[in-house]
């Protein structure tokens, strides 16, 4: 049996908001973030998870633009890419231990695979919830450490975390084509890590593959595969 929610004043501190007594308005958002489609209750997450997508964007633009106000907009946009992932997310939703206070379906909680989807899911939903609850300020209170952290990391790494675009240049440079992407879908679980199969391809004998959620996923880790051979990593 899972154990009780932890009171929603808990999550909100959690979120970095100032302490408050949360009006029942405020609660009703938060649990409808919360409440994932697999509970089989209604209102569940997906309209605030609509509305938080669209938030995350803006507020990590505007991050971006405040913070690194020398980088050429193309960085910006792939900078802006790993800071709304969903793998960004769903480690946001670890970070905050959403797993708390979420309302998921039996058969949801028994599938371990579909956890780091549903973190992101929900994630994204609480971040709509805030936006409706103390607007845009309030997001950006919540958001900013975690993407301070991400940005320092993402821009530490010499691939910048988009390894299709590393091998890329890496081929060219080499005067080798482009690389070559085969995917297939081989299994049809929702979350499983190796939903996708990739396997990429660069002349005269490079082959690599990798597994993903998506097949952008797998895509990312054939290439970094490949990378790896290159380098000697």
């Amino acid at each position: 049996m899972s154990p009780p929610p932890r009171p929603l004043e808990e999550l909100w501190d959690a979120l970095n908001q100032p302490s408050k007594q949360l009006e029942q308005g405020d609660k009703a958002l938060l649990q409808e973030a919360l409440t994932h489609t697999s509970s089989g209750l209604n209102p569940h997450h997906e309209q605030l998870e609509f509305l938080g997508d669209a938030v995350l964007r803006l507020t990590a633009t505007e991050f971006i633009a405040s913070v690194y106000t020398y980088m050429p907009v193309g960085e910006r946009s792939s900078l802006r890419a790993q800071l709304v992932s969903d793998r960004w997310l769903a480690e946001l939703g670890s970070t905050i231990e959403i797993e708390r206070w979420w309302q998921i379906g039996p058969k949801a909680s028994g599938d371990l695979t579909a956890a780091a989807t549903i973190r992101a899911e929900l994630s994204e939903a609480l971040i709509g919830a805030v936006y409706r609850i103390n607007g845009l300020t309030a997001v950006h209170q919540w958001l900013t450490p975690h993407w301070q952290r991400s940005a320092e990391a993402v821009l530490s790494d010499p691939h910048r975390g988009n390894y299709k675009s590393a091998l890329q240049e890496w081929s060219q440079s080499g005067d080798l084509g482009l690389p070559a992407y085969t995917c297939e879908e081989i299994s049809q679980r929702h979350g499983d890590p190796r939903r996708f199969r990739c396997r990429v391809t660069l002349p005269p004998q490079l082959a690599a593959e990798g597994w993903g959620r998506s097949r952008r996923d797998a895509e990312q880790q054939a290439a970094r595969a490949a990378l790896d051979q290159l380098t000697g990593s």
